[in-house]
């Protein structure tokens, strides 16, 4: 599938999400996952929506949501004695309280981009003398190949491997979006990768309690319009509402059940903060009993004092569909790519880089 509305395909489906617009009237729909903000973009989707469909990014970009606090765990991690600080590459640039992964390795600091958590357990392996700390972030997408990494670590006795690990579940932090209903979202377009993962069951109470349409999308101009078009025929139905799924040559109702099996063999849901919107009961993932003596917090006596977020900084609110990024005073002057104040502004998949990439001053539809 191309971009743009040159397809047959997509021109089809704008003109039948016209059609359907005219009768739901204004909606406001939140596409959960970063990749899809950046989709949206390349695609051009907005282009191709009539007036009154607004797009909000939400909180699905997992750099994004980091805790500033666990980011700051990780650099006192990385200054600790003996200790390689391995992380994924859009982790280095992310601000902490007092300085990014990235500033820490520029003071000596030992810090190394790696592609997968079993690169760090290789690199544990080869450097008997040094502890390897890999920092776990992301949402279920990750988690299955951190978890599988900590049962080889375990199989091959590799005492010298741990983990800081802050993943994120995507469910909680939909409910409560929803609870707070701040942001008035009128549909979900959830997140493909994830899904895949997790399946389309555990969204079933947006539709369920709060009355919400909800689609799971692909990432193509097609699959995007599709879900949209879905969603707004979900409006105008009279049967009950379900969770849709668009994206079906990679999501099942029942998900991925060896993924799914790895994450809880490892980890158990637990309390975690998230950047900008707070804490989120139940909507992380904490190492079970048999392998917390992997977890670096407690291992190296890891304990930092919380921090404001900074002064200005729109992410939380951007994160939680109340505001575009360009409505934040510091987007484009004090805060840009190249020097980043919030995290939505440092991610590949933040929507304030995405925003400023991509040209900027979009219209909220």
């Amino acid at each position: 599938m191309g971009t743009g509305g040159g397809d047959a395909r997509t021109g089809e489906l704008s003109r039948a999400i016209a059609g359907l617009a005219r009768r739901t009237g204004p909606v406001r729909l939140m596409e959960v996952c970063g990749t899809h903000t950046v989709a949206i973009f390349r695609h051009g989707i907005r282009s191709l929506l009539p007036e009154g469909i607004t797009l909000l990014s939400g909180p699905g970009c997992p750099v994004c949501v980091t805790a500033l606090k666990d980011v700051d765990t990780a650099v006192a991690a990385s200054l600790a004695p003996g200790v390689v600080l391995a992380t994924f590459g859009d982790m280095m640039r992310v601000p902490g309280s007092r300085s990014s992964l990235y500033e820490a390795r520029a003071e000596g600091a030992d810090v190394r981009v790696v592609y997968s958590p079993m690169e760090a357990l290789r690199m544990a392996e080869e450097n008997p003398r040094l502890t390897v700390v890999f920092f776990a972030t992301g949402f279920e997408t990750t988690s299955p190949l951190v978890a599988a990494t900590l049962g080889e670590a375990e199989k091959r006795g590799v005492e010298n491997f741990l983990v800081h690990p802050v993943h994120k579940l995507v469910p909680p932090a939909l409910r409560a979006l929803l609870e707070a209903g701040e942001a008035a979202v009128d549909g979900f377009i959830l997140p493909g990768h994830v899904s895949a993962v997790i399946g389309s069951r555990p969204y079933g109470f947006i539709p369920g309690d709060y009355g919400v349409p909800a689609v799971v999308t692909g990432f193509e101009a097609a699959d995007i319009l599709e879900g949209i078009l879905m969603l707004l025929a979900d409006m105008l139905s009279e049967g009950p509402l379900r969770v849709g799924v668009q994206y079906t040559r990679a999501v099942r109702e029942e998900g991925n059940p060896r993924a799914v099996a790895f994450i809880e063999e490892c980890f158990e849901p637990e309390d975690a903060h998230w950047r900008g919107i707070g804490t989120i009961p139940r909507s992380g993932l904490g190492l079970r009993e048999a392998l917390r003596h992997r977890d670096a917090r407690t291992v190296l006596s890891l304990s930092v004092p919380d921090a404001p977020e900074p002064r200005g900084c729109a992410c939380g609110e951007v994160l939680r569909g109340l505001k575009v990024p360009s409505d934040c005073p510091l987007f484009g002057k004090a805060c840009t790519p190249r020097r980043p104040v919030g995290p939505c502004m440092v991610s590949s998949e933040g929507s304030c880089a995405a925003y400023y990439r991509y040209g900027g001053l979009v219209a909220r539809g």
